[in-house]
């Protein structure tokens, strides 16, 4: 009966509930207090305005580029290429909150418990500067590529500084960059590239123009306008039809100018494919009027290291013309600058200090002395280059001697440790009257493959022997580097690089919106912190 008793109350306690809360029941008190706090709550959401954090360079002011602020609950934030973030978290406005602030290269100074980082007031539509201290040599300057590159700033209503701020080709992502004038602009080669649309994009080449800074483009220091070869849909097109092996994937790497047998100057580029694997190696020709390449010869073996790749760069040497190439990671390979000689594998030279006609061989390597028996360094065919890690073996085992040249052992300025190097850039610079190297480390203290070094020499195969740290990352990738020598200002004492950020062969999360994009940074060669000697001269 009990039981029974309190069932019955239950039943009319939802009875009289129900009737309360059905529609049109709500007294008059009720709806009065309800429509006021929804019109308050609306109020308050059209007049508040979202705070400004701009993170800046200590030194020269300007705004730092992917700096990561993290809230005491691990919210994450990202400066865009402006170093500005909009911050508008709901119950976080008109509180103080504590950012914690790192970013790759740059430091902020801890408190007494190890926090770097400061509590700012967030004031709706208010603004704070904060400043951090550069540990980097190289300057971060912005995103070349990838979507949201001044986000932040175009969500405040700021200028951006070029044309395409939020996406630009429909391009989210893309890596190893190539570039080369031609035709009165720069061109821009990328390989696999990320749409919005779907995680498969275009394997098969991306490409773009932009105007070279003197015929009305960019200043360097501000950005690049890339105006990409596109399809009907607004993504970048494909720029490497199917070749007759039939592999899926297709890079270029190693661009190049001649002249054809007509007269008229080609922009070459050695090629690659792959289904994944390696497939085969090549060359391509670009068609001016298709905007595609076109293959001009497969090269008869993927296995031989005839073949060019890594950044090229032109040079000249006895009165004859030189592409050379890093595609043995150091500047090691070359070819004459004539339409046949690139197209034939066999024109192919390596600098090298084997018996021409071999190839190392560990401690049976043959290696090339004069009658003096001094060690024959020089440009020969049919031999293969040596490794940085080859030849060090060869010291190690006594063929190449202490008082040998030595070409590759490039060691830390400041430690003296080695610095192998596993991709790099190389061009001649007239501000240092020297061969300058941008070379990314291969087994870095702090990054596997995201440490870059500065290095010169008299001649473009080297001797490579000193390199200087300019560029840090903490656990991610920075790779196929590449510099910008149509970019460099006062003579070269400034000069312009760029390179893959992505967190490929780290255990590092993904940087949203920078990962696997290009980040542009530019190096004062007259900074002190170089520690370069003066140079007394040397001609190209």
């Amino acid at each position: 009966m009990k039981m029974k008793q309190w069932k019955n109350a239950g039943i009319w306690a939802c009875i009289m509930l129900m009737a309360m809360t059905a529609p049109g029941v709500v007294t008059a008190a009720q709806a009065a207090e309800d429509s006021a706090g929804q019109d308050v709550s609306i109020a308050k959401k059209a007049v508040r305005k979202p705070f400004t954090i701009k993170v800046v360079d200590a030194e020269t002011g300007r705004g730092i580029p992917l700096v990561e602020l993290k809230t005491t609950n691990n919210v994450l934030y990202y400066t865009d290429s402006a170093g500005v973030v909009v911050f508008d978290e709901p119950g976080l406005m008109d509180q103080s909150v504590f950012f914690h602030l790192s970013s790759h290269g740059y430091d902020f100074p801890a408190d007494m418990f190890g926090n770097r980082g400061q509590a700012v007031q967030t004031t709706p539509g208010g603004m704070i500067t904060i400043e951090m201290n550069r540990v980097n040599i190289a300057e971060r300057l912005y995103r070349v590529t990838g979507q949201g590159i001044y986000r932040d700033s175009v969500l405040l209503g700021l200028n951006a500084p070029i044309q395409e701020p939020l996406i630009n080709g429909l391009v989210m992502g893309q890596d190893s960059v190539q570039t080369i004038e031609y035709n009165n602009k720069l061109y821009w080669f990328w390989g696999d590239t990320d749409r919005p649309a779907y995680p498969l994009g275009n394997f098969r080449v991306t490409g773009a123009t932009s105007e070279l800074p003197q015929n009305s483009g960019l200043d360097p220091d501000v950005g690049v306008n890339l105006k990409y070869f596109t399809k009907d849909d607004g993504f970048v097109k494909s720029l490497v039809p199917q070749l007759p092996d039939g592999a899926g994937i297709a890079w270029v790497f190693g661009l190049m100018t001649a002249e054809d047998n007509a007269g008229q100057e080609r922009l070459l580029a050695g090629y690659s494919t792959h289904n994944p694997d390696l497939t085969a190696f090549g060359i391509l020709a670009f068609n001016d009027n298709t905007k595609e390449f076109e293959q001009v010869v497969e090269f008869p073996s993927k296995d031989d290291w005839r073949h060019p790749g890594g950044q090229a760069m032109y040079y000249e040497e006895n009165g004859s013309g030189y592409w050379l190439f890093t595609e043995h990671r150091m500047p090691n390979l070359r070819v004459a600058a004539s339409y046949d000689a690139i197209i034939d594998y066999t024109q192919y030279e390596s600098f090298t200090c084997l018996t021409p006609g071999t190839a190392y061989n560990g401690a049976q390597t043959s290696l090339e002395r004069d009658a003096d028996g001094k060690l024959v360094w020089g440009w020969k065919k049919n031999t293969p280059p040596l490794t940085q890690n080859q030849e060090k073996e060869l010291i190690n085992l006594g063929l190449i001697q202490m008082d040998d040249p030595h070409y590759n052992q490039l060691k830390d300025a400041d430690t003296g440790e080695a610095v192998e190097i596993a991709f790099s850039s190389v061009e001649w610079n007239d501000y240092r009257q020297r061969y300058v190297m941008i070379g990314q480390q291969m087994q870095g203290k702090t990054s596997v493959l995201g440490e870059i070094w500065y290095a010169e020499a008299s001649a473009p195969q080297g001797p490579w022997t000193t390199a200087k740290k300019i560029v840090t990352h903490n656990d991610y990738t920075f790779y196929n580097v590449a510099q910008h020598k149509n970019f460099s200002k006062d003579g070269g004492r400034v000069i312009y690089f760029e390179g893959t950020y992505t967190n490929t062969f780290t255990s590092h999360v993904p940087t949203p919106r920078y990962n696997y994009n290009q980040v542009m940074y530019k190096l004062d060669l007259a900074n002190p912190e170089l520690g370069l000697e003066p140079v007394q001269g040397t001609s190209n």
